[in-house]
C-alpha cells in the first residue's frame, strides 16, 4: 500500500531519489499545444479566447460580455452564503489578512556624514492576474492565499480568471473573490487564460504578473509567458513530510499523510520516524482508515506510487533528511517542537506541535498556503506580500559625496576601458 525504506539500507539514497523524482512541466506534446495557443492569442485575442473557452469548457459564448462577471455578482455570491460558510470565510479571509500585514514592506533611506542619501523605494505592482483553478474541484482558499496579499501589497487592479466547465459557477468562490477585493472575474482558463493575462486582449488588460495554480497547461503557459510578466512559481504535487517522535496518535499520523495524498495521484506523503513499532502503526492505521475515504482511490495511487514510510537511526538523522527533501509542507509532531526548529533549514511551512495539522495552514491559520513544491524550498519562499512589491534604489549625491565617490568610480571604469563612464564621474569632481 505504501512504500516502507530505512536509512540504514545501501541503496537508500538512491530509492529517496526516486521517490521524490519529478518533472511538473516535460510533455513536448502540451508546450507544442501551449505555444499555438499563445501565439493564437496574441494574433486575435478576444476572439482566439472565446472560441477556446467554448471548445474546452463546453460553453456557448458569443462575447466576452458573456464571460465576464461584475462586481455586484460577486457580492450577491457572498451575501447569499450560508451563515456557516460566510463566517468561515471571512473569519479565514480576516486571519490571512492580519498576517500578511506584518509582511509590508515600506520605502527606507538613510545619509551619510557628507550629504549622500542613499535607500529603497518599494512601490506596488499596478496589476496582477490570479489564475483560479475550475473543473475537477473550486478552491475558495487558493482566492484569498493569492489575493488578500496583493491588496495588502496596494495593488490597485486585480484580475481573476477562473474556468467555468459547462458555464456551472462556483459561488464560495466567487464569495471568496469578493471579500478578498478581487475588482473583476473573467470565466476563462487554461493556457489560453494565462495568455490572455500575459499579452491582453481586447477586453482583458495585460498584467504585470500572474499568481496561482493550475494543470500542466497552465504551468506550461506560464513557464512560457515568463520574463513578458512574472510568475509566482511553477507548482508541482502538492507534499507533505511528517517527521514524529512515535508518541502521536497514529490514525492522526495517518490522517495527515491522506490530507495531501487526496489532492491528485501524484501529491507526495512521507513520514520519518525513528520508532519501527510505530511505523507499522501508522501502517495499520493507514489500511483501516482508507477505506472510509470518499477520494480512496486518489489517496492509494498517491501513498503507492509516491508515498514512504522511512525509519531513521534518530530524530536528528530525520532532520537531515527533511533539509536533504525540502518538503512544501513539514509537520513536527513532536513533544518539543521549538527545539527542532533550529535544525530545518528547508521547507515551505513549518507545522509545529501534535495539534498542528497541515491542513490548518491551508484554510485559516493566517500564512500563506501557496508554497514551493519539488524541493524548490531550498531557495524559494511562499507567497507573501513582498511577491506584489517592487523595489526601486534611492541614490542622490551630495556635491562632497561626488569627490569622493567620483574618483572611485573613475579609477574602476578606466580598469574596464569605459572612457565615458570615467569623464561622466570625473565632471563631477571639484
Amino acid at each position: 500500500m505504501i512504500t516502507k525504506l530505512s536509512s540504514s539500507q545501501a541503496d537508500f539514497q538512491q530509492n529517496l531519489g526516486d521517490l521524490l523524482s519529478w518533472e511538473s512541466v516535460s510533455n513536448n506534446d502540451v508546450a507544442k499545444t501551449v505555444d499555438d495557443i499563445i501565439t493564437n492569442i496574441r494574433k486575435t485575442g478576444d476572439q482566439a479566447l472565446i472560441e477556446y473557452t467554448n471548445q474546452f469548457d463546453r460553453m456557448n459564448a458569443a462575447d466576452m460580455g458573456e464571460l465576464t462577471i461584475n462586481l455586484s455578482t460577486l457580492k450577491d455570491a457572498f451575501d447569499n452564503l450560508a451563515d456557516k460558510e460566510k463566517t468561515a470565510l471571512q473569519t479565514a479571509a480576516d486571519r490571512v489578512r492580519i498576517y500578511h500585514q506584518k509582511q509590508k514592506q515600506e520605502t527606507w533611506t538613510y545619509t551619510e556624514d557628507d550629504g549622500t542619501m542613499l535607500g529603497q523605494k518599494i512601490t506596488p505592482l499596478d496589476r496582477v492576474g490570479l489564475y483560479v483553478p475550475g473543473g475537477k474541484a473550486a478552491y475558495p482558499s487558493s482566492v484569498l492565499m493569492n489575493a488578500i496579499p496583493a491588496k495588502v501589497a496596494g495593488v490597485e487592479e486585480l484580475i481573476m480568471v477562473v474556468p467555468t466547465p459547462d458555464g456551472v459557477t462556483n459561488q464560495l468562490v466567487l464569495a471568496a473573490a469578493y471579500i478578498a477585493g478581487v475588482d473583476t472575474v473573467y470565466t476563462v482558463g487554461g493556457a489560453q487564460a494565462v495568455a490572455a493575462l500575459a499579452y491582453g486582449t481586447q477586453t482583458i488588460p495585460k498584467v504585470d504578473k500572474i499568481v496561482g495554480p493550475g494543470n500542466i497547461y497552465v504551468a506550461t503557459a506560464k513557464r512560457a509567458v515568463f520574463g513578458q510578466v512574472g510568475i509566482d512559481m511553477i507548482a508541482g504535487p502538492s507534499e507533505i513530510l511528517i517527521i514524529c517522535d512515535g508518541k502521536t496518535n497514529p490514525d492522526w499520523i495517518a490522517m495527515d499523510l491522506f490530507s495531501q495524498a487526496e489532492h491528485d495521484e501524484d501529491a507526495q506523503s512521507i513520514l520519518l520516524c525513528s520508532d519501527a513499532e510505530f511505523i507499522s502503526q501508522v501502517e495499520a492505521s493507514i489500511a483501516k482508515l482508507l477505506p472510509t475515504m470518499e477520494r480512496k482511490n486518489i489517496i492509494a495511487t498517491a501513498l503507492k506510487d509516491r508515498g514512504a514510510l522511512i525509519l531513521t537511526k534518530d530524530m536528528n538523522e530525520a532532520i537531515r533528511i527533511s533539509n536533504q527533501i525540502a518538503p512544501e509542507h513539514l509537520e513536527l509532531s513532536v513533544e518539543d517542537p521549538q527545539a527542532m526548529l533550529d535544525g530545518i533549514k528547508h521547507a515551505g511551512a513549518i507545522f509545529m506541535g501534535r495539534h498542528t495539522c497541515e491542513s490548518l495552514g491551508d484554510y485559516c491559520a493566517g500564512p500563506n498556503h501557496v508554497l514551493p513544491t519539488s524541493g524548490t524550498a531550498r531557495f524559494s519562499s511562499p507567497l507573501g506580500v513582498y511577491d506584489f512589491q517592487k523595489k526601486s534604489s534611492l541614490i542622490m549625491v551630495s556635491d562632497e559625496g561626488a569627490n569622493i565617490l567620483g574618483e572611485i568610480a573613475a579609477t574602476l571604469a578606466d580598469g574596464e576601458g569605459l572612457q565615458a563612464h570615467a569623464q561622466s564621474a570625473r565632471y563631477r569632481i571639484k
